[in-house]
């Protein structure tokens, strides 16, 4: 018989220990997030284009943001992909166009495009939903190389381009991040839109590294101030630009989120630059904005330094009641986490909380703070995917084709990078853009939309396998703008207290995220919920179910069930 072990035969422990080591292999193979590519079983067969004929022009790298949003009203949240177009020297029989998909249910999709006419055919770079007329449905704005689009629902799953009418063409520019915020708190939706570069064809120019040719850099072009629309109430906008501070600043404008950064009841700008000094446009209440970035420690990482910043989320991360940026950047710099101390400062905490794992080697670009797991705080989304198609060639550090990356947040202010033990969806590798966040098959869990360049989207649910418990809000105004965009929401169920807010336009120049979700761990009761609607109204509701989506309705004391 052979010896023994703490009472235990060396034979038996052989056989035991292989046991438990694939015991553990499974185990983290299944992490607490769980992650499944669906792409083909959703019937998408939308394939993104850039336009590019060999010539490299810069705008092509840059394309292109999606939009997640209930287009008709069904309650399941519908996909709208933005597309590039045919660039000089390129040549097609079809143009391609942008692509809305319907929701029906059970991640399955169908194509509406022509149906709704919605399929513009410009070179989308960024876009926005908001009711931006107040009759209860969403309108989407497009922003393009060229002239923008705005289409404005009809309530019968159809659009209409009333750009012309709206006065929002806003010329032959290289756009970004768009965003609607009702800036200065008179009940409908403004627009802000972002702006890249100043390109043309007769300023093209190509870069070379090693005799391979590579894309220009942002700053190889003339910067752009943004655009700042304001909502005159009868279907048109005046551009407000000059006259609201906006203008004074010109950038290289990527991704954006409009937030109350300062908890002072009015919503700011936050718009990351590529290889620049980002921008934090300080609302005064009545929508006349100061640039704070660089006193409140937003410009610059903790180095100093100006990174090639691409997309930005916000949340609070820590849940102390203030609202956290965490923007991605370019390839051999860190994505960046900058924590709100509440005080009107920030600070760089991606060393010290691990939120910048796995991003250094890579191009990042859409994001999201997203509680996938729903245990009560908020993990970190990352796509990734190189500016270039060829940077192999010259750069054997690098890759065009890269894996996406997962950051679970531990729950005592760190981040775990998950991406090798959260399914086969984070095992995609191709070059994303822009990312949407939403819970696609009404099950309470937030699941992911991801453009790729040049490639079909990759769609990935949420198979996460716990018993927390969750709640959704969505808001409905009555005096302020119909979605509660602006709108923040505290949510208390016993010891955690969590905030959020409406967005429209986040990330990379995406859309997502309308439907606000609370993960509650194992909590089974909320105590109460409070909106503090964008025009200074409370509205409180108090013990209220779990498991459930709800609709808080600004001068009720109730939620309502969907």
């Amino acid at each position: 018989m052979g010896s023994r072990v703490f009472g235990m035969s060396i034979g038996r422990l052989i056989v035991v220990v292989p046991l438990l080591l694939s015991i553990l292999a499974c185990l983290r193979t299944e992490g607490a997030i769980v992650l499944h590519d669906v792409t083909k079983e959703t019937g998408i067969t939308f394939t993104h284009t850039d336009g590019s004929s060999g010539r490299r022009y810069l705008v092509e790298s840059v394309s292109s943001g999606l939009a997640l949003f209930d287009y008709d009203n069904d309650g399941d949240v519908d996909i709208y992909f933005l597309n590039g177009a045919p660039l000089k020297g390129t040549r097609v029989d079809t143009p391609p166009k942008n692509a809305l998909y319907r929701n029906d249910g059970n991640f399955k999709f169908t194509d509406v495009t022509d149906k709704a006419g919605a399929g513009d055919t410009g070179f989308g770079l960024g876009v926005a939903a908001g009711d931006y007329d107040n009759d209860g449905d969403l309108d989407i704005y497009v922003n393009n190389y060229g002239p923008n689009v705005l289409y404005r629902n009809n309530g019968d799953g159809t659009f209409t381009d009333v750009t012309a009418k709206a006065g929002l063409a806003n010329g032959n520019k290289v756009g970004a991040a768009a965003h609607f915020l009702d800036m200065d708190k008179d009940g409908d939706l403004d627009l802000f839109v972002a702006n890249y570069i100043d390109f043309t064809y007769q300023n093209h120019l190509v870069r070379t590294s090693k005799g391979i040719p590579k894309y220009a850099g942002p700053m190889d072009f003339p910067p752009m101030p943004n655009d700042l629309f304001r909502n005159n109430g009868d279907g048109t906008f005046t551009n407000v630009s000059i006259a609201s501070g906006i203008a004074k600043h010109k950038g290289w404008g990527m991704g954006g989120i409009c937030a109350d950064y300062d908890n002072d009841g009015d919503t700011d700008i936050h718009i990351v630059n590529d290889v620049y000094a980002n921008f934090l446009f300080k609302n005064d209440g009545t929508g006349k904005f100061e640039e704070v970035a660089l006193i409140t420690g937003l410009a610059y990482d903790i180095h100093g330094d100006d990174q090639g910043s691409m997309g930005v989320d916000c949340a609070d991360y820590d849940n102390n009641g203030w609202l956290d940026f965490y923007q991605t950047s370019y390839a051999k710099e860190l994505a960046t986490l900058y924590r709100n101390s509440g005080t009107g400062m920030f600070e760089d905490v991606t060393m010290v909380t691990g939120a910048g794992q796995g991003t250094f080697a890579y191009v990042g670009w859409g994001t999201g703070f997203v509680d996938f797991d729903n245990d009560g705080d908020r993990d970190i989304f990352v796509a990734c995917g190189h500016l270039e198609d060829n940077v192999e060639l010259y750069d054997s550090t690098a890759t065009s084709s890269a894996r996406n990356i997962l950051l679970m947040n531990t729950g005592d202010g760190k981040f775990t990078d998950v991406s090798d033990q959260s399914g086969d969806g984070m095992k995609v590798e191709l070059r994303s853009r822009a990312a949407g966040f939403d819970d696609l098959d009404n099950d309470g869990d937030v699941d992911v939309v991801i453009l790729n360049s040049r490639r079909e989207p990759t769609i990935l649910r949420n198979d996460s396998r716990n018993a927390n418990h969750w709640i959704q809000i969505s808001l409905r105004g009555a005096k302020t703008n119909r979605d509660g965009v602006g709108a923040r929401v505290k949510v208390t169920a016993g010891d955690l207290v969590q905030i959020d807010e409406v967005h429209s336009g986040r990330g990379y120049q995406s859309h997502y995220g309308m439907r606000l979700q609370f993960g509650l761990g194992k909590r089974n009761l909320i105590d109460r919920i409070e909106v503090r609607w964008i025009g200074g109204g409370v509205d409180v509701v108090e013990n209220i179910t779990v498991d459930q989506l709800v609709i808080i309705t600004e001068g009720s004391s109730k939620a309502s069930p969907r």
